[in-house]
């Protein structure tokens, strides 16, 4: 045998990784075959060294045949691509079967006379062989990976050709029976494409395309209830302008999902990023801080043009007319500090180089510091701004008066009301776009700034649909249709605003140095589930074989529809939240992670998140229902310090909330056979889980105002004891600021069932 058991190999070592699935399936190989490359060369072997090296390699060996048993098996299912992949199953068997016979080192060493080739005489042979096999297993799954990304590729042309014929139907009949079609190849789609946004490795890859799957999963109630408006006021120019909205940005949407699957370079992936003020101050700090190291790295000119170039950027701030003067002025005096720092630095810089100086000399040090801190200021000042901005806005618009006005103007027929609060609509929504403007520069992240532009578009595009539905309500205000129209789009005005103060949480978590702790307590360790990539076992990765374990298209929609519900309420649970001043309470900290285990649920029914499996879904379940027998415990701890009346009614509740959570406890334990009962088991899971959100909900506001009120009059008297020993005196002043216990949604969100219902009413016609 030749020194190398392998030949040289003319695959593409340097074949660029994309997705987790495929990383997380070469991290165990890499791992075995550095240990036996990597072995120390001692002149004795012990029996123990020789064996764990035999075993490690025939280990190897024994996986690679599984492995390419599996790729061989998506060869002969996919024709296009058997000729490539048949090689790289080729070569990684090769390379196996060339690390195996190298580790057969057996019981004890072979003496040198025996002519055998070992790991131990040729370490080259071993690294060549240790190439190839990474080389074409990697080759391998890359291949698997692009059968995923023509499974996707396939869906969307499917949905683009029914969505072709949804648009040109002239009958109800004939929509409805397209629509079932629709839907379930739209299911099909959200399932491979959520799959897909899970494995990307490009964070900025997995935002656009959870926004763009946002729009499709919005876009696909409006096109309902607009084309039902359509086809029942065909001469309506403001019904068809609706529709026809609608459908353009589906396929927008569409296409934006292809571009980032397929890393196409066309028109809309080439789109650059706006220049954000957070990454201008990060790149000038790291400018100035070089100095430190090198002070011939850049000219004192280049400095200044960087400089003027992010207080350029500023302008969004200080030329908006909703800046208010104070702010404006805050933020010119921290640019006009910014640039006599930064001319200091210049100052003391050119003086250094003037003495030859081969380090930062202390002024030079002193002036960086200050620099530094300068635009750190104007930094914090900027998102002080933006937040601040976005927090008013969304309590100003949560009462939702112009939608209000709208929806009641139509009905009336007033056209004239209606061009009146449209022109007010109009004007939110220009306040809202250019707030989005403003947040996308502090975001912080490139995933947060591309979450603010998909906000900035919607706001822009919602706007004018709406104002186009109440046209249409207006010209025909008898019409249920077109009401239950201007309803959905209203509605999606009102989650985009729920969505809004969602990002806002999000970038004051990252500008606080905050991360996704439920995240990383529900999957430790990162050992996160992947499952873009074809399974092992599963070789057939084509779209029929997935279609024999998914739901019906009846099955979806009735999950979809709970699936909406859950996310409704955790957001509402989340807005009553942040009402409270003690975040470290025990109450609020408890329905926070039980707001959390339901989001999660709800990305379930979307294919999307951290729960791939129902047996991930009933693991969360039990888990929400321990998390809220917890909260339970700390209600009953909490009505300890209440009267008799107002502990009666938390109480009450309480008793509700227990109830519920043990149902879902048994629900999620109790075992499930055959697709009917599993489906009933998921259900009922979510259902249960609607029902503890709801009253968690309806308790969150009054615990709120009672937490308050006994910290007043705690405050108010001379000890705890005399507390208990007062507190008939203080009754009355529970009717001071009763209206406190309204529960007031910011956003006024309401559910989607009647929509979903109103499809079942066409199918079922």
């Amino acid at each position: 045998m030749a020194s190398s058991p392998c030949g040289n190999s003319n695959f593409d070592s340097g074949l660029e990784i994309k997705t987790r699935s495929v990383e997380q399936t070469l991290i165990p190989l890499v791992s075995q075959i550095t240990t036996l490359i990597n072995h120390k060369d001692k002149p004795k072997k012990s029996e123990r060294t020789l064996t764990a090296i035999h075993r490690v390699g025939q280990a190897v060996s024994a996986a690679v045949g599984r492995f390419v048993a599996v790729g061989e098996a998506i060869a002969a299912e996919n024709q296009e691509l058997k000729d490539e992949m048949g090689q790289a199953c080729f070569e990684a068997r090769r390379a196996g079967d060339a690390i195996a016979q190298l580790t057969d080192v057996g019981a004890t060493l072979p003496s040198q006379s025996d002519g055998r080739v070992t790991v131990f005489s040729d370490r080259t042979g071993m690294v060549k062989a240790a190439r190839l096999l990474l080389s074409s297993v990697t080759k391998v799954l890359v291949l698997a990976d692009r059968i995923v990304i023509k499974q996707i590729i396939t869906s969307r042309n499917k949905v683009l050709v029914t969505l072709d014929h949804l648009e040109r139907v002239s009958t109800f009949q004939e929509f409805v029976q397209i629509f079932s079609q629709f839907g379930n190849e739209m299911v099909e789609f959200a399932h491979l494409t959520g799959d897909r946004q899970n494995d990307l490795k490009d964070e900025k890859k997995k935002a656009r395309m959870a926004a763009a799957r946002a729009v499709l999963e919005k876009c696909t109630m409006m096109l309902l209830t607009a084309s039902k408006t359509c086809l029942r006021h065909p001469d309506c120019e403001s019904a068809r302008m609706n529709k026809d909205a609608v459908f353009h940005r589906m396929r927008c949407a569409l296409e934006q999902v292809i571009e980032i699957v397929t890393e196409a370079r066309s028109s809309g992936e080439t789109k650059i990023l706006p220049a954000s003020i957070y990454n201008g101050i990060k790149d000038f700090k790291s400018s100035v801080e070089c100095l430190r190291e090198n002070l011939y790295s850049m000219s004192p000119q280049s400095m200044d043009s960087q400089l003027e170039a992010l207080v350029e950027r500023t302008e969004d701030f200080t030329d908006s007319a909703y800046t208010s003067h104070e702010q404006r002025q805050a933020i010119l005096s921290l640019c006009q500090l910014a640039r006599q720092d930064t001319q200091q630095l210049v100052h003391a810089w050119v003086e250094a180089q003037s003495a030859h100086a081969k380090e930062a000399t202390e002024s030079m040090e002193v002036a960086i510091l200050k620099t530094c801190q300068s635009v750190s200021d104007l930094k914090r000042e900027l998102h002080k701004v933006a937040v601040g901005r976005a927090s008013d806005l969304l309590k100003v618009h949560g009462e939702q008066l112009p939608l209000r006005a709208l929806k009641a103007a139509g009905a009336e027929g007033n056209l004239e009301a209606v061009a009146e609060y449209s022109r007010t609509l109009t004007e939110q929504k220009e306040q809202l776009v250019e707030t989005c403007r403003l947040l996308c520069h502090v975001s912080g992240t490139e995933p947060l700034e591309i979450t603010c532009i998909h906000a900035e578009e919607t706001f822009h595009v919602i706007g004018p649909q709406i104002i186009s539905a109440a046209q249409t309500l207006a010209l025909h205000p008898s019409s249920k249709i077109a009401k239950e129209n201007l309803e959905v789009f209203c509605e999606a005005w009102e989650s985009q605003l729920c969505d809004m103060a969602m990002l806002l949480r999000e970038i004051n978590d990252v500008f606080e140095g905050k991360r996704d702790e439920h995240i990383n307590s529900l999957f430790p360790g990162d050992k996160r589930p992947y499952l873009s990539l074809p399974r092992p076992g599963k070789h057939s990765a084509n779209l029929k074989t997935a279609k024999a374990v998914k739901l019906d298209a009846e099955e979806q929609t009735s999950i979809a529809k709970l699936g909406l519900e859950l996310r409704l309420l955790s957001s509402d649970v989340d807005t009553e939240l942040e009402k409270w001043e003690d975040q470290e309470h025990d109450i609020v900290r408890q329905s926070q992670s039980l707001a959390s285990m339901a989001y999660n649920m709800y990305l379930f029914t979307r294919g999307e998140g951290l729960l791939k499996t129902t047996l991930d879904l009933f693991h969360q379940a039990e888990v929400l229902s321990e998390e809220g027998l917890q909260l339970c415990s700390s209600l009953r701890t909490f009505s300890t310090q209440l009267v008799d009346e107002e502990k009666s009614v938390v109480m009450t509740e309480m008793e509700k909330l227990v109830a519920l959570c043990q149902q879902l406890q048994m629900g999620a334990k109790t075992p499930a056979q055959g697709k009917t009962a599993t489906f009933q088991k998921v259900d009922s899971s979510i259902q249960t889980t609607r029902g503890i959100l709801a009253v968690v909900l309806s308790l969150l506001p009054l615990c709120n105002k009672l937490n308050r009120k006994c910290k007043s009059e705690r405050s108010s008297l001379g000890s705890p004891q005399d507390w208990r020993e007062r507190q008939d005196a203080s009754t009355p002043a529970k009717e001071d600021g009763a209206h406190n216990s309204k529960n007031s949604n910011g956003f006024g969100v309401k559910s989607l069932e009647k929509h979903m219902a109103g499809l079942n009413l066409l199918e079922s016609k």
